[in-house]
């Protein structure tokens, strides 16, 4: 660890995700000596508090990895591919929440109360990813039992959080429960 702390970045902290991140990030007291709070153009400029200062959030760019030890993703796939390997190549350790690199083989799938041992294997290409948050939630459960007694066979059904979705599905199923409770048409822009 650097005695000073990190430099992190936080891709998509303007969304419900980038938010709770900070905030865990506040939280367990993980040594940051500068924060970069990172998203798309229309957040640009504005102000989010991290460790009771006020942060501005920059544009999401490959150079904004200059300089950065951690870089966080919680801008979704998409970004993610496009902006994690400039982080890496910029000397980040990338940890991405997002769908992106579940899948690929030489990228470690981290659940850090499971299997820490294998964040060692980022240094294939940089970037450590996590399932998403139902498998992570029944793992947990899973873990012990297979532990005590070999698990042969699960059958889940998932229904998915809105929140997912990010922070205007969330607002938007508020008005659509606020106009169903009133007998109105429902809004419908994110979700049909």
């Amino acid at each position: 660890m650097r005695q000073d702390g990190y430099v992190v970045a936080v891709a998509g902290a303007t969304g419900a995700v980038g938010e709770v991140m900070l905030r865990v990030l506040e939280e367990r007291k993980f040594p940051v000596r500068r924060i970069k709070l990172l998203a798309s153009e229309r957040s640009v400029g504005k102000i989010l508090k991290f460790q009771g200062e006020e942060i501005k959030v920059e544009q999401l760019s490959a150079s904004a990895f200059e300089g950065v030890d951690v870089a966080l993703f919680s801008a979704g796939a998409s970004r993610s591919r496009e902006f994690a390997p400039a982080a890496w190549k910029a000397g980040a350790v990338v940890v991405d929440n997002s769908s992106a690199f579940r899948m690929e083989p030489d990228v470690p799938l981290v659940v850090p109360e499971i299997n820490p041992h294998a964040i060692a294997q980022y240094v294939n290409r940089g970037i450590i990813a996590n399932p998403n948050c139902t498998t992570i939630v029944t793992l947990m459960a899973l873990a012990p039992l297979h532990r005590y007694s070999r698990i042969k066979r699960v059958v889940a059904s998932s229904y998915q959080a809105v929140a997912g979705a990010g922070a205007k599905a969330l607002e938007e199923r508020k008005r659509q429960v606020r106009a169903w409770a009133a007998g109105e048409p429902l809004p419908v822009e994110v979700f049909p």
